[in-house]
């Protein structure tokens, strides 16, 4: 009995599914998503993760490239500090 109350809806699903849906950039609202949708919705989702991982490494890097090329004590390396402490 106790295993029941823990699973999930197939209500929920559909609700965080239809969440999930909303928070990807270039996907489109369809009503009703069905398992199918489902799984290709969650390959969508790890394939944009992927690509923001890629992205956060890119801007990671650059930005070491920015700060190798600065004076530590100049006035542009204060503001980026400060930029990246906010």
């Amino acid at each position: 009995m106790s295993s029941r109350r823990s699973r999930i809806t197939e209500e929920e699903i559909n609700e965080l599914i239809s969440k999930l849906h909303s928070l990807l950039p270039e996907s489109r609202r369809r009503s009703g998503a069905s398992r199918a949708s489902a799984a290709k919705l969650l390959k969508e989702t790890c394939s944009y993760i992927k690509s923001l991982h890629r992205e956060v490494d890119d801007l990671s890097d650059r930005l070491s490239g920015l700060m190798a090329t600065l004076d530590t004590n100049s006035a542009q390396a204060d503001i980026i500090r400060e930029l990246l402490r906010s």
